[in-house]
């Protein structure tokens, strides 16, 4: 975030515990699931891993930090392990894939830097939780279900809008909405992959790196996958004829080490697995788009945060959008958000290079009739600004070539540097950290016209002509922000597109807040309504938990949200009223057994419906958001 959290300034090392759920917005570590970590103060950032676990800090130091802090080798840099869980940290330094370079390390000593890196305690060595494996009928894959969804926007445009007819919900049977059952993700304390349903199982990715396909009847383990970090996105399966028995389809997905996985759907086996970057910053916070066996994977960075280091270069990220053959993983092309970054000249005596930046963060919406996918990118790392920097593009789906560019906000050079006075790597005039992070969307207006749709934390929504990128209207909600405006996605249906607001608080304002759920007119960017959604933190304590900062869904007149205070809503898509809610935070009797209760519903998640029950992952666990490790599934009795 560009601004101060609640006037505090943190050291350089606690900027480096805290990495990014949003584009280039600011986070704090995970807290406990036991815990509610639902304050910005002193209290959380003292927190820090360095200060908890000082030993780990001195043998990360003496044995890690010269290859890791810089991303020598592809080493992934300080703030992506920062990223990880220690379960997952313990196990790479144990059995993975830094058992070599950690060979001269004591158990002991492997623990203490897997508890420095992650900022909490690793679980003590007792047996897991057993899986509750799915046995006769409940195992077996429905070949009669090719995939729900096309991906993580529910459909190639990107819309989150479901048919009536698939989803099976309506005014009339939201209020017999009961848990019908809970499943808990153990060693979890944040929920950021969007369920995906297919042959009759929910498919969804975790905090420690644990895939699972789940039977949707009743969460039975159907198969489970250990990838090598964190899979934050929807996991995307491969369509197929219905009743096809010699389909043999793929469910792609990223990780946070900017690894991209094909699996065997029906199997969980892996198929094939690549680097998405050699950059050792890079993530994927999206999930790919998949189209006629051509898999568009979006590639964005921490490097941002990296920037805070003493002596760190900066910055050489640079977004991209690549196309990979879907049955093989080859590149067939990549195009580059900005050009290849070169030393610049320096007013003192640190290294920096530029351009650099324009993380693509968000999933592309693919446009079939004009052969093309748009995608909206983050800021600028450093200087020079570039022109594809916070700003919404189309390329051509066969090559990669930009067809066309709308810039929003120029001149946005920022990183996470800019927290800390008198650090050289934050960029002079640096701009106010205006990403996009939300996918774009395109839609049909009531006036038959076609127009993309895009939401930014500046809070603006901005509405393009898809075959020019014309700007057609723009239309701002609230105060918006480096945590506010709109972080993650919208959905439009009939003529309307719904917009989440954030607007937490980050600094001084002209401008009201008005966290919670808007309806714009599609085809003039006129407000239908709005609907205030969690407290109004304008007037309460440190802790307040304002709008949602997610995704959403729409379906035959309702609007289903999942708030940062933790509930998931159905708000009416006429005017707003809340038809129905449920306080995801409470303990939860999983079917599996683990304890688990819901959180804040933030990311790329959004509640999607289908035959009549409702489907949500909850817990955020970052940037003060409530932490939470369930994903729950709700019936009409």
């Amino acid at each position: 975030m560009g601004a101060r959290l609640h006037g505090k300034l943190p050291s350089w090392a606690m900027i480096a515990a805290l990495v990014f759920a949003a584009p280039a917005a600011l986070l704090l570590r995970p807290a406990p699931v036991a815990a509610d970590p639902t304050t910005v103060d002193a209290s959380i950032l003292a927190e820090a891993g360095d200060r908890l676990f000082p030993e780990g800090k001195q043998i990360y130091q003496a044995n890690c930090a010269a290859c890791h802090d810089q991303g020598l080798g592809r080493a992934p840099q300080f703030t992506i392990l920062r990223y990880m869980s220690p379960e997952a940290i313990h196990r790479a330094l144990t059995s993975g894939v830094m058992r070599a370079q950690a060979a001269a390390l004591t158990d002991d000593q492997k623990i203490q830097v897997a508890q420095f890196l992650s900022s909490r305690k690793l679980a003590p060595a007792t047996a897991p939780v057993p899986l509750t494996l799915c046995s006769g009928k409940a195992a077996a894959f429905d070949r009669a279900e090719p995939p729900v969804f096309a991906g993580w926007g529910l459909d190639p445009a990107g819309t989150h809008a479901i048919p009536a007819a698939t989803s099976g919900l309506s005014a009339a049977k939201v209020g017999k909405l009961k848990l019908k059952w809970s499943f808990g993700f153990d060693g979890s304390e944040r929920m950021r992959s969007q369920p995906a349903l297919a042959g009759g199982a929910i498919f969804l990715g975790s905090h420690t790196g644990d895939v699972f396909a789940l039977d949707r009847e009743t969460g039975c383990v159907r198969w489970r996958y250990q990838a090598a970090a964190e899979v934050r996105t929807s996991v995307v399966i491969a369509p197929w004829h219905a009743g096809d028995a010699a389909a043999a389809p793929l469910a792609y997905f990223g990780d946070v080490r900017g690894a991209v996985y094909a699996l065997d759907a029906f199997t969980g086996k892996l198929v094939w697995k690549i680097a998405a970057d050699a950059h050792p910053a890079a993530v994927i916070t999206a999930a790919p788009s998949l189209h006629d066996g051509t898999l568009y994977v979006p590639v964005s960075s921490l490097e941002e945060a990296s920037a805070t280091a003493p002596g760190y270069k900066c910055c050489t990220f640079r977004g991209s959008v690549l196309a990979l053959d879907a049955a093989t993983g080859a590149v067939k092309w990549r195009t580059w958000m900005v050009p290849e970054p070169k030393p610049l000249a320096s007013k003192d005596s640190d290294e920096h290079f530029g351009p650099s930046g324009a993380a693509v963060w968000n999933s592309p919406a693919i446009d079939p009739a004009r052969g093309q996918l748009t995608i909206d990118t983050g800021d600028n790392y450093t200087h020079p600004v570039t022109d594809y920097g916070d700003a919404i593009l189309a390329l051509d789906l066969a090559t990669g070539a930009v067809r066309w560019h709308y810039q929003a906000t120029k001149g946005d050079a920022w990183n996470v540097a800019c927290m800390i006075p008198g650090n050289t790597n934050c960029p002079e005039d640096a701009g106010p950290d205006f990403d996009f992070g939300a996918g774009t969307v395109l839609a049909k207006g009531n006036d038959g016209r076609d127009v993309i749709l895009a939401g930014q934390k500046s809070s603006f929504v901005y509405g393009l002509d898809p075959d020019s990128g014309k700007l057609l209207w723009q239309t701002r909600l609230g105060r918006g922000g480096a945590a506010g405006g709109v972080n993650f996605g919208m959905a439009a249906m009939n003529g309307a597109v719904y917009a989440p607001v954030s607007d937490m608080p980050t600094g001084k304002s002209d401008v009201p807040g008005r966290p919670g759920v808007h309806a714009l007119d599609i085809a003039t960017g006129k407000e239908l309504w709005y609907s205030r959604v969690g407290s109004d933190c304008d007037h309460a304590p440190r802790g307040c938990l304002a709008g949602t900062s997610g995704s959403l869904s729409v379906t035959n007149g309702l609007v289903m949200v999942g708030a940062d205070d933790g509930r998931v809503l159905i708000l009416d898509a006429k005017d707003g009223t809340t038809l129905w809610s449920y306080d995801t935070t409470q303990p939860l009797r999983t079917v599996n057994g683990v304890p688990a209760h819901g959180g804040s519903i933030s990311g790329g998640i959004a509640p999607i419906a289908y035959k009549g029950e409702l489907i949500v992952a909850s817990g955020y666990g970052f940037g003060a958001k409530k932490a939470g490790n369930a994903l729950l599934v709700f019936a009409a009795e």
